[in-house]
């Protein structure tokens, strides 16, 4: 069966995804007005502007910190260092690359997620590309297809989480898996009963404080080993372009695995494209009143995913190999080990706490986000939504106990077939989102609050659902 996946795998990563995901951000950055890099130097006054609370909704920092919650897992920490180890220090440069340019998609996707948001019997918002695709494209069966994919989807991705944590457990304390399992489970259950606005609460304090934490423990291993830095960036560079190894005849390959491995672990960190993201997007009653102003918050969420949070991890795995004769391991113990070599015994454990919060965190969001398409599936009853943490927190038990290679394999297949469904839905709608980006771009130049409205665009208005973007505040 591994093989079975494997195969999969290489199908859809080589063959498809990389060319999809490539081409879609280089097109939404193009349709968007290369709108990651205009409005980079805004991020401070987007994050000021994304605290303000509005009724309906989370404010947009909950939101964003919602879909940090579900990005920051473990693939910053053990994905960054099967990247390294399967495509060498150039994958780190592809996965900065595939943060980029996956801003923009990120962009495109939750601007949609705003614009064709709903909202519930509760009044808050709900959206993401299962009503994007059903409003936007007409294609209810495909958006019910998306929304069965990301079930599936989110019960074996959580299966990763749980697994990374009970081996970094093992390796810490010998704590046993199935003990790590159920101590998860009873974790996210205590968590996923508060519903989207109680997690998004807790998200909005325990995921900046935690992403800090690993960043400043980055920072300082750094300082204390500045000397090897130049050497690291320069096997970053020469890594992503094969310079060391053209002079071998092994140029086209190395390459290609860099490019590979960066871009399938950067999407598995930074979720850009993949269709995750959108379901907290369109959860917040964004201010300014835009459908921009969300994509633009969100591609925050990218940046500090990948640039920051998983450069942070490849510093330590890239310091550790340059400084130490260690036998690189697989999964999380890589940077365990790596952490180990670099301080001392106690790091095992500090990584493991780490590697415990950020799987936490996803656990519960991608929780959050199942429950959004149950929503979406009008299958959302007392009884079915039991079922569904039944089965989030069995597959949270079982995944402590399967093997790595098993587990990392059937996400990355899901992880594929929503990216093909969700892609495949923006590109078809791209004309909306130049719309979107235009219209916010337009007033920003007027030097006014942007504001959307809707009855500037005949036919996005007679998609949109009642009461989403009714009674907007004036200037």
């Amino acid at each position: 069966m591994p093989d079975f996946f494997l195969f999969i795998n290489e199908i859809l990563w080589e063959s498809v995804m990389i060319y999809l995901l490539i081409g879609a951000g280089i097109w939404f950055t193009v349709r968007s007005g290369f709108i990651q890099f205009r409005y980079l130097r805004h991020v401070g006054k987007s994050l000021k502007n994304s605290v303000t609370p509005q009724p309906g909704g989370l404010t947009s920092f909950q939101a964003l910190c919602t879909s940090l919650a579900a990005r920051a897992g473990n693939g910053n920490l053990m994905g960054v260092a099967l990247a390294i180890s399967a495509g060498g220090p150039g994958a780190v440069f592809w996965m900065w690359v595939s943060a980029l340019i996956g801003m923009a998609t990120t962009f495109a996707e939750c601007a949609l997620a705003q614009l064709y948001k709903e909202r519930d019997e509760h009044n808050q918002f709900r959206g993401g590309p299962a009503w994007y695709i059903t409003h936007g494209l007409g294609m209810r069966w495909l958006g019910t297809i998306f929304a069965l994919f990301l079930l599936v989807y989110g019960l074996i991705f959580n299966t990763v989480q749980s697994n990374t944590v009970a081996h970094a457990l093992r390796y810490a304390w010998e704590v046993p898996e199935l003990l790590s399992g159920v101590l998860s489970a009873a974790a996210t259950l205590l968590a996923i009963r508060l519903g989207i606005r109680g997690v998004a609460r807790i998200m909005q304090w325990l995921v900046p404080a935690m992403m800090l934490v690993w960043v400043l423990a980055s920072l300082l291993i750094g300082a204390w080993h500045v000397e090897q830095l130049p050497g690291i960036v320069n096997a970053i560079f020469r890594g992503a372009f094969g310079w060391h190894e053209a002079a071998a005849g092994a140029l086209g390959y190395t390459v290609s695995q860099a490019l590979t491995s960066g871009f399938q672990r950067g999407i598995l960190s930074n979720e850009a494209g993949m269709g995750t993201t959108p379901n907290a997007a369109a959860a917040a009653a964004s201010w300014p009143p835009h459908p921009a102003a969300q994509g633009i918050v969100q591609m925050i969420g990218v940046f500090t995913d990948t640039v920051i949070v998983c450069t942070a991890s490849a510093l330590i795995v890239l310091l550790a190999n340059a400084s130490s004769s260690h036998t690189p391991l697989d999964g999380i113990e890589l940077v365990q080990q790596a952490m180990v070599s670099l301080t001392g015994s106690w790091a095992a454990g500090f990584v493991a706490v780490i590697t415990a919060l950020f799987a936490f965190t996803t656990i519960v969001v991608n929780y959050i986000y199942a429950e959004n398409n149950l929503i979406f599936l009008r299958l959302h009853s007392r009884r079915n939504l039991w079922l569904m943490r039944g089965g989030t927190l069995l597959m949270v038990i079982t995944g402590s106990l399967l093997s790595l290679p098993m587990v990392w394999q059937m996400a990355d297949v899901m992880m594929a077939l929503i990216a093909i469904v969700n892609l495949s839905a923006i590109l078809l709608l791209s004309p909306a989102v130049r719309i979107i980006a235009n219209d916010y771009l337009r007033q920003r130049r007027l030097g006014v609050r942007p504001v959307f409205n809707p009855q500037r665009y005949p036919e996005i208005q007679r998609q949109l659902a009642p009461g989403a973007w009714d009674n907007l505040p004036d200037r």
